[in-house]
């Protein structure tokens, strides 16, 4: 997620984690020790890769003090985000795509001037456990949005287009958020913020490559043999 942020051209990385996810800091600065014993060991290579992570951006964490969802979660962040239109990218939604899914959208986004979700079809068993909009393609891969619906039984799905976790907002999106009560699982729901949001416009980007959710069991399982497979050295 973050390689895909830096190749659309974002410098600041805010990650949202909650309490007890210290392994995310620490994947992302220095360790001086290990540094050190890598290069004890002669291994250039491989200490050449983790030097270069924490170079790829400007890294900061914001804590989200509540489980409420990918809503509250965002509004965690408002401070740090300053009053500049930004990317949410969840990392658990990886996408294979030529060029940046985000890059793509930020595109859009500097276009229309109005909030773009990534969308891809799915098939009907996961309908009912993912965010569904209902939209008209107006442009090649781009979509007006007139409803979303959070996972609806597949008889009351507007269509088969779910949101997919890459979504780019102004900063118009936190007050939405402020004015958005808790909903599906108590939780507060991106999509009703956004959907507060359609009359001023709203569109989906239907974005090509591959995707897998390794939030499922099986997605883990897919995305690790697909990057695999995508590496000469495992091929």
């Amino acid at each position: 997620a973050v390689l895909e942020a830096v190749e659309a051209g974002i410098e600041h990385i805010i990650f949202v984690v909650s309490k007890g996810q210290d392994s995310v800091r620490a994947y992302f600065e220095r360790l001086p020790d290990l540094e050190r014993a890598i290069e004890a060991k002669g291994n250039t290579k491989l200490l050449a890769q983790m030097l270069a992570i924490p170079k790829l951006a400007q890294y900061s964490y914001v804590e989200q003090k509540r489980q409420l969802g990918l809503g509250d979660a965002i509004l965690s962040a408002a401070d740090a985000a300053s009053d500049e239109p930004f990317a949410v990218l969840l990392p658990d939604d990886v996408i294979w795509s030529e060029a940046a899914t985000t890059g793509e959208m930020i595109a859009l986004f500097a276009e229309r001037g109005r909030p773009v979700i990534a969308v891809r079809e799915v098939p009907d068993e996961r309908v009912s456990s993912l965010g569904i909009v209902d939209a008209a393609e107006v442009a090649d891969r781009v979509y007006t949005v007139s409803g979303m619906v959070e996972k609806p039984a597949l008889e009351d799905a507007p269509s088969n287009l779910a949101i997919i976790g890459r979504y780019v907002l102004g900063a118009d999106i936190f007050e939405a958020l402020r004015q958005t009560r808790p909903g599906a699982g108590g939780e507060v729901q991106i999509t009703d913020a956004l959907a507060s949001m359609i009359p001023g416009g709203v569109y989906a980007y239907q974005f090509p490559g591959g995707h897998v959710d390794v939030g499922r069991p099986l997605g883990l399982l897919q995305a690790s043999m697909t990057e695999a497979l995508r590496r000469p050295d495992m091929a």
